[in-house]
C-alpha cells in the first residue's frame, strides 16, 4: 500500500507546559483549524474533545495524554491557493497534562515525541513544572518551539515570559514574532521573517490579516529581526559572510538555517498569541511545519540484540523490519485493552504476529487503530514515523519494544520516577474485595508510577503514587470505570533507608537435624553510594571461595533484605553491596542456604553503617495576594520549609519558591485557602530525598513499630 503521506511531510509532537498556560486550549484551537473538529472545545465549559474522561472535564485539567492525527498546509503567503494539497502535512499530536502528579505522561509522551510545542502563560512565564518538562525534553534532546500564550490577559508581559525562558531554561530561544498590543489591546503578531503584521479576524480568527507593520512598532520591530538574523546566521558560515558584507540574506535562507539550527538544538523559536482570543494559533501551526522535524531528520533509532547485545540501528524507512515502542497502556470502555505505539521502523498490517522482544513473547495484531482522542478509526496497516493503537494485546506493557520476530531489537526503555506517597485501601463489601483487585491491577498496567502491594504485617492492601490528586484520581477511577466503593486511609509518605558509612559483616546459615544440613557462609561489604544512584551488587569473589552457582543466591538474598528494611521497614537505596568471601560446604550448601546468609549478613552490616532514614522534598511554589505573604511564609517555616526565592507578578502577586518535606503538606490545599481568604493558590512537585532529623526520625521509627 502506498504511503498516505511522505515522511517528510508527517511531525509527531507534543504540546506541553505547566498546569492552566493553556495546553489543552491550544490543542483544541488547532484541531477546530485544521478540521478535526468543527466546534471549538472550551475547558470552562467541559467540552473539550482532547480532555474526555469524566475527572478532566470535572476538574478543567488534563489527567491522560491523549493522541490525535491532523492536517495542515502552511496558513498564508507561503502557500498559493493550487498548491494546498502538495503541501499538506499530517501532524500526530499528544496534549499532555501539566500537573505534576501526572508527570509520567509527560515523561513518557516525550519519548516517542519528535517535536515539542512548549506553552507558557504570558503573566506567568517559566513556572516549576515548564521546567522539569524542559528537562525531559533535555533527556530525549526533543527539539522546540514555544509559544507565549495568554497575552490578552491583565498582567501580561511578553518581554518578562521571554525573559524568563532566557534565564531559567535556554539562552537559544530566539523571537520569530512579537506581539501587537497587550493584554486588552492584544491584536495579533509581527513576523520578524517576513517583517509583516498580521492579525486574526472573523469569530473564530480564521481570517488571517497580512499588513505593513505600523510606524510605532516598526524600529521595535526592525531592532528585534536584526537580532533574530545575527543569531540565525551564526549557524552557517556562509550566510555569516554574506550578512556581515552588507548582503541580503533571504527569509528562505534564514528559515531553512533557523530549522537547522532548532532540530540540533541549538536554538529555540518562540511565538506568542492568545489561544482562547483565536489568535497566533494557525503561526504556531506552521512553525511546527516549518521547524520541527519529520522523522526523517532524526538520526536512526539505536537498540540493542536480545540475544548478542550487538547494538542496532534502524531508519526511519518502511521497508527495514518492523520496530516500535509501547509508550501507554489505556482501558477503553468500548474496546478493551488499547497500547499506544509509535512505529520507528517498517510496516505492521493487522493480522500478522509481532514480537515483544522485552518481554520475550509473541503477540497477535488483531486490530490497529488511528485515535482522535477517544474516538477512533480503523487501520489496515500503519507505517513509519505514525502513533496508532493496538487492541488486545496480552502481554505488553509500557516501555516493552514491539518487532518484527525475524529481526528482533529492543529500544531504549523509559524509566519512570518512583511514588512518594502511599494510602492503605480496603474494599466497602465483600463483593468488591475480587474486583477492587482486577480494577487495581488494570490501573497499575495503565500507570508505571501509580503501584500496588500489601503490608506483609497486616496484610492490608497498600496503593502508591506520585501525589495526592493522583491517588484520588485513581480511587475515582475505580469508583466509576469499575464500579468498586473503598474505604481509603490517611496518605503515608514513602520513606527510604539508607546508609553514611562503610561496614563489613559476616551470614553464618548452618542447620543440621539429620540427613543432608544447610550450610551457607558469606562475608560482604556494604557502602553508601551517591544519592540517587539506586543499588549495586559487586561480587569479589576469587578462585571459586563461594562456587558460582551460589552467587545469584546471595544477591536475592539481599534484595530481599534491601526490600523490607532494616531500621523502620522502609526500602533501603543507594547502596552498594560487595560479596568478598565466605566458604561453603561440599554436600550441605544449597542456593536457600546462601540467600539466608546473605540477608542476614546485609541485615548485620547496615545496622553497624550508620543507617538514617531518608524523606522526598518537594519543591513548591505558592502564588499569594501581597497582604498574605506573612502569613503564608510564616505558616512554610513551621512545616520545615526553606525559602529559596521570592519574586514579583503584577499586578499585586508574590511568588514563594520553597522546599518542604513532603510529610509536612498533607491538607495544605486547606490551610492554605484558610490563610488567604481562597486567594492564593501552589503547585507542588518531588525534588530530591533528603536525611530526615534524627528527633523526627525517631518518632517515625516509633510510630511504625505502634
Amino acid at each position: 500500500m502506498a504511503r498516505e503521506y511522505p515522511l517528510e511531510r508527517t511531525r509527531n509532537i507534543g504540546i506541553i507546559a505547566h498546569i492552566d498556560a493553556g495546553k489543552t486550549t491550544v490543542t483544541e484551537r488547532v484541531l477546530f483549524y485544521t478540521g478535526v473538529s468543527h466546534k471549538i472545545g472550551e475547558v470552562h465549559e467541559g467540552d473539550t474533545v482532547m480532555d474526555w474522561m469524566e475527572q478532566e472535564r470535572e476538574r478543567g485539567i488534563t489527567i491522560t495524554a491523549a493522541a490525535t492525527t491532523c492536517f495542515w498546509c502552511r496558513s498564508y503567503l507561503s502557500d498559493p491557493e493550487g498548491a494546498k494539497t502538495e503541501n499538506e502535512h499530517r501532524i500526530n499530536i499528544i496534549d499532555t497534562p501539566g500537573h505534576i502528579d501526572f508527570t509520567v505522561e509527560v515523561k513518557r509522551s516525550l519519548r516517542v515525541l519528535d517535536g515539542a510545542v512548549v506553552v507558557f502563560d504570558g503573566v506567568a512565564g517559566v513556572e516549576p513544572q515548564s521546567e522539569t518538562n524542559w528537562h525531559y525534553a533535555d533527556d530525549y534532546k526533543v527539539p522546540r518551539v514555544c509559544f507565549i500564550n495568554k497575552l490578552d490577559r491583565m498582567g501580561a508581559s511578553f518581554e518578562k515570559s521571554f525573559r524568563s525562558i532566557l534565564e531559567r531554561l535556554t539562552p537559544n530561544a530566539v523571537l520569530v514574532q512579537i506581539p501587537i498590543g497587550i493584554e486588552s489591546s492584544f491584536e495579533g503578531v509581527v513576523d520578524l521573517l517576513r517583517m509583516k503584521a498580521i492579525r486574526f479576524e472573523g469569530d473564530q480568527g480564521n481570517t488571517i490579516v497580512v499588513s505593513e507593520v505600523s510606524d510605532n512598532l516598526k524600529s521595535a520591530a526592525e531592532g528585534c529581526r536584526r537580532s533574530l538574523v545575527e543569531k540565525i546566521v551564526e549557524h552557517d558560515d556562509a550566510a555569516m559572510s554574506d550578512y556581515f558584507e552588507g548582503k541580503e540574506v533571504s527569509e528562505e535562507r534564514l528559515r531553512g538555517i533557523l530549522r537547522k539550527a532548532t532540530l540540533e538544538n541549538k536554538l529555540v523559536p518562540v511565538l506568542c498569541g492568545s489561544a482562547l482570543k483565536n489568535k497566533g494559533v494557525q503561526l504556531a501551526l506552521d512553525a511546527v511545519i516549518d521547524y520541527l522535524p519529520s522523522p526523517l531528520d532524526l538520526p536512526p533509532v539505536k537498540g540493542f540484540d536480545p540475544k548478542t547485545n550487538a547494538e542496532l540501528e534502524r531508519r526511519a524507512d518502511d521497508g527495514e523490519p518492523f520496530s516500535a515502542l509501547a509508550f501507554k497502556i489505556a482501558t477503553d470502555p468500548f474496546v478493551g485493552s488499547l497500547t499506544y505505539f509509535r512505529v520507528y521502523a517498517g510496516v505492521l498490517k493487522k493480522g500478522t504476529y509481532i514480537f515483544n522482544s522485552s518481554k520475550n513473547s509473541q503477540e497477535r495484531v488483531g486490530r490497529i487503530l488511528r485515535m482522535h482522542a477517544n474516538h477512533r478509526e480503523e487501520l489496515d496497516e500503519i507505517q513509519t514515523g505514525n502513533i496508532g493503537a493496538i487492541v488486545g494485546l496480552k502481554n505488553t506493557s509500557t516501555g516493552d519494544t514491539l518487532c518484527d520476530p525475524e529481526h528482533p531489537i529492543i529500544l531504549e526503555k523509559i524509566i519512570f520516577p518512583e511514588p512518594v506517597i502511599s494510602v492503605r485501601i480496603e474494599p466497602k463489601t465483600k463483593a468488591d474485595q475480587e474486583k477492587m483487585s482486577l480494577a487495581l491491577r488494570r490501573l497499575s498496567e495503565e500507570d508505571p508510577t501509580f503501584r500496588m502491594g500489601a503490608d506483609q504485617e497486616t496484610g492490608e492492601m497498600i496503593i502508591s503514587g506520585m501525589g495526592e490528586l493522583h491517588l484520588e484520581i485513581i480511587v475515582d477511577r475505580m469508583k466509576r470505570e469499575f464500579k468498586v466503593e473503598a474505604n481509603v486511609g490517611r496518605p503515608q509518605v514513602a520513606y527510604k533507608e539508607t546508609i553514611l558509612k562503610t561496614a563489613e559483616s559476616e551470614g553464618k546459615y548452618i542447620r543440621q537435624s539429620g540427613g543432608r544440613g544447610q550450610y551457607g557462609h558469606v562475608r560482604i561489604r556494604v557502602e553508601p553510594r551517591e544519592r540517587g544512584s539506586g543499588f549495586e551488587f559487586i561480587d569479589e569473589i576469587k578462585g571459586g571461595i563461594i562456587p558460582q552457582e551460589y552467587i545469584p543466591a546471595v544477591e536475592k538474598g539481599v534484595k530481599e533484605a534491601i526490600d523490607k528494611g532494616i531500621v523502620a521497614g522502609y526500602p533501603v537505596v543507594d547502596v552498594a553491596v560487595a560479596l568478598y568471601d565466605g566458604s561453603f560446604h561440599e554436600v550441605d550448601s544449597s542456593e536457600f542456604a546462601f540467600k539466608i546468609a546473605g540477608s542476614m549478613a546485609f541485615q548485620e552490616a547496615v545496622r553497624m553503617a550508620h543507617p538514617v532514614l531518608l524523606e522526598p522534598i518537594m519543591r513548591v511554589q505558592v502564588i499569594t495576594p501581597q497582604q498574605f505573604l506573612g502569613d503564608a511564609t510564616g505558616d512554610l517555616s513551621s512545616k520545615r520549609g526553606r525559602i529559596e526565592s521570592m519574586d514579583d507578578r503584577p499586578p499585586d502577586v508574590k511568588v514563594i519558591n520553597v522546599k518542604v518535606p513532603l510529610s509536612e503538606m498533607f491538607g495544605y490545599a486547606t490551610t492554605l485557602r484558610s490563610l488567604t481568604e481562597g486567594r492564593a493558590s501552589f503547585t507542588m512537585e518531588f525534588d530530591h530525598y533528603e536525611e530526615v532529623p534524627q528527633s523526627i526520625a525517631q518518632l517515625i521509627i516509633e510510630g511504625k513499630k505502634r
